[in-house]
């Protein structure tokens, strides 16, 4: 529902600098959270069923052969970096699940503000910037949901050789 209508000129000049701001401050905001609230076995991160613990990714969208490409945020927005897995340590592991919950939290952010192009984009308009959003964030979203159940089971059998070990009375 358009209520600002401006020149065509003006309008893209505000989508590019709506973005600009909009998109980083999505990720600025996930990236404050306090880690106790971002719980892989909550709601919105848990694995699905027709997710097949991630391999529905692999399968539909071959996601093994671009993830190491997409951008990873976190340590430019001073929080953890998620460029490549660089220890099997159960906390580490733990903490690895945990920032692809802030990951995928982020993205779904930054298409949540999409309908805020609807105030002063034509229908058309708002359409092509609802594939944009869609096109730059569900990647992401993918390769985290694809990543975390592969994350969970190192965890599990890193906490299990833990145990095993006597290093660990029980699994946190």
């Amino acid at each position: 529902m358009r209520v600002i209508h401006l020149s065509t000129v003006w309008t893209i000049v505000l989508d590019v600098l709506a973005w600009l701001v909009l998109q980083p401050g999505m990720a600025y905001v996930a990236a404050r959270l306090p880690l106790a609230s971002l719980r892989p076995e909550g709601w919105l991160y848990r694995s699905r069923a027709w997710e097949r613990d991630g391999a529905i990714y692999q399968t539909v969208f071959a996601v093994r052969r671009w993830k190491a490409a997409l951008p990873s945020g976190g340590q430019a927005l001073g929080s953890f970096s998620m460029a490549r897995l660089a220890s099997s340590d159960a906390a580490y592991l733990r903490r690895w699940c945990v920032e692809t919950c802030r990951a995928e939290l982020a993205h779904w952010l930054q298409i949540a503000v999409m309908p805020l192009f609807m105030l002063w984009n034509p229908p058309q308009a708002t359409a092509m910037l609802a594939l944009y959003a869609l096109a730059v964030n569900l990647p992401c979203i993918i390769a985290q949901r694809y990543n975390r159940p592969r994350l969970q089971r190192a965890l599990l059998r890193a906490t299990s050789a833990c145990i095993k070990t006597g290093g660990l009375r029980h699994p946190s």
